[in-house]
């Protein structure tokens, strides 16, 4: 273990392209990997074991879980497919029409919501392979989808877009511009009093739920010859036990937690060795799994593998270091 957490182990069948998302099991410290070597992984990360490796025929974009049993993917074969780990049976539930860049499952309504390239978000019934829903209101490309209860947010171009999963069928939504550049992702509070958007530029805006009134500020600032320039920020997550606390990652390798009410900085891990690709915080909120990953937002050249680090979150050690920030 360094200080960056402890990095997992996945010999002799190492992560060979870019890591696309990363997710904890719902109850369980399993971990669900997909990546663009065209496979599916479940990680167990308290036995430091690999528990399930499936490869398919394209690069997998974004994963999520339905429970500890199952689990879907968006590939760039344009292919939405489920995953039951026990049995190793895929299954396909149906296809956009450009690559399926984004999925995510809800236990209320018991419907997975998939976007793609294709502008199109979809919202799929597991026992069909038809999809029962299809919204064409999205004028630009999806870039980041949360879940939150029966609440959808989809975040395109500058803007959240926010719908009733119950009431998908009227296509009712809401929208609101929260930045002047375009968000990277979008994740609620655990008790969806705010919702926090990062973007391109490297800010992020906090926003109250009910009124949409907020602040921006400047997350990572990076200076180069004496001048700021913009990092993006690629992913966030909401820490449970701490209100308001939310942690970003970077790409360059900066993960940051910070707190939305006292609007300050409460921790900054040592610089990963890549740029953050994805973050997942387990069920308790106390254990952190930060993808070190390049993303192929520039051609850069690639100097270290992709990488998995599990790094512990403990509210003693990140009240302390906000004290010792304040003096």
């Amino acid at each position: 273990m360094n200080s960056n957490g402890t990095c997992l182990n996945f010999e002799p069948n190492p992560i060979e392209d870019a890591i696309s998302r990363i997710h904890f099991a719902p109850t369980s410290n399993n971990l669900l990997i997909s990546s663009w070597d065209s496979n599916l992984r479940l990680f167990d990360t308290e036995r430091c074991k690999l528990r399930a490796q499936t490869r398919t025929e394209a690069p997998i974009l974004d994963c999520c879980f339905q429970d500890e049993s199952f689990a879907f993917t968006a590939s760039a074969d344009c292919s939405i497919k489920r995953y039951e780990f026990n049995s190793g049976h895929v299954f396909t539930l149906g296809n956009h029409d450009d690559l399926a860049t984004h999925v995510d499952f809800s236990s209320e309504t018991c419907q997975v919501i998939t976007a793609g390239l294709d502008r199109k978000i979809k919202f799929w019934d597991i026992r069909s392979t038809e999809a029962l829903k299809c919204l064409n209101s999205i004028s630009v490309e999806v870039d980041s989808l949360s879940l939150s209860g029966v609440t959808l947010m989809v975040a395109a171009g500058p803007s959240v877009h926010m719908y009733d999963l119950r009431k998908f069928d009227r296509s009712t939504g809401t929208q609101h511009t929260c930045m002047d550049s375009r968000i990277t992702c979008v994740r609620p509070s655990i008790n969806f009093e705010e919702f926090v958007v990062g973007s391109i530029d490297g800010r992020v805006a906090v926003k109250s739920t009910s009124t949409f009134d907020g602040y921006t500020f400047r997350c990572h600032p990076k200076k180069k010859n004496g001048r700021t320039y913009p990092v993006t920020v690629n992913d966030i997550a909401f820490i449970p036990f701490i209100s308001g606390a939310f942690v970003t990652g970077d790409n360059e390798g900066y993960v940051i937690v910070w707190n939305a009410h006292s609007k300050r900085r409460l921790l900054e891990f040592p610089r990963y060795p890549n740029g953050i690709a994805s973050l997942s915080l387990n069920h308790s909120g106390h254990l952190l799994a930060v993808a070190s990953s390049y993303t192929y937002q520039a051609a850069n050249i690639i100097e270290e593998s992709p990488q998995i680090f599990i790094q512990k979150v403990d509210e003693c050690n990140i009240q302390s270091y906000a004290a010792g920030n304040s003096k």
